[in-house]
């Protein structure tokens, strides 16, 4: 009968397939902590790279938020010299208004119509006067609130019979309604009705033609 002893055979297997286990941990073990230094060295690389992209954003909104203090600033400026402008522009418009106004007038006030009295602040203009019938006063008014360019919104405030004694003519006895209207000035006409002719001219040559 033949003995064969396998245990230092077996001894051997099992010592080699520790040996090998134990080579396949650390092999593990060392592949794990290269993936995580490899993983902790790019997240950090990221991380580097994302912080440097947020300081230059904030780098570049500073100077963003700089331009655009300086705009308002610009802005600011423009809109007070555009106020300055039109300030002038409202004194040199304001210096030829009772040129207009007295223009206009001669032009709009129809036969039968006389004006009395003139009383202007700033631009609301208070008219008193004398005229022929009711029929005057009502075309006197459509005339500044339609055909002026410079005149608008005319309001009639009080308007009443009045008798006179004519002492040139045998004491006749005449009848006149006085008024008194409100009407407004505008500073700027959208388009003149005479273009070509300068104002005063018509007040004068009208002026001129009621001393006749």
């Amino acid at each position: 009968m033949i003995r064969i002893n396998l245990l230092p055979h077996r001894e051997q297997k099992r010592e080699r397939r520790k040996r090998d286990f134990n080579g396949q941990l650390v092999a593990a073990a060392l592949v794990g902590g290269g993936l995580v230094f490899l993983g902790g060295m790019f997240i950090n690389h990221q991380i580097e790279n994302q912080n440097q992209r947020n300081d230059l954003i904030r780098s570049e909104n500073q100077k963003l938020d700089a331009q655009i203090a300086e705009i308002k600033d610009l802005e600011s400026a423009i809109a007070s010299l555009k106020a300055r402008q039109n300030a002038v522009e409202d004194l040199q418009s304001d210096r030829t208004i009772p040129v207009h106004l007295f223009d206009e007038l001669v032009k709009m006030t129809p036969e039968g119509v006389y004006l009395d009295k003139l009383e202007q602040r700033d631009m609301h203009v208070k008219l008193t006067g004398k005229a022929q019938s009711n029929e005057r006063v009502a075309e006197f008014l459509r005339n500044l609130a339609d055909r002026s360019p410079w005149l608008e919104k005319p309001q009639l405030e009080e308007i009443r019979e009045e008798t006179m004694r004519d002492r040139g003519r045998n004491g006749e006895v005449k009848r006149a309604h006085e008024f008194r209207l409100n009407v407004l000035v505008k500073r700027k006409a959208p388009e003149q009705l005479n273009k070509g002719a300068q104002p005063g001219q018509v007040a004068l040559n009208t002026t001129a033609q009621g001393a006749n």
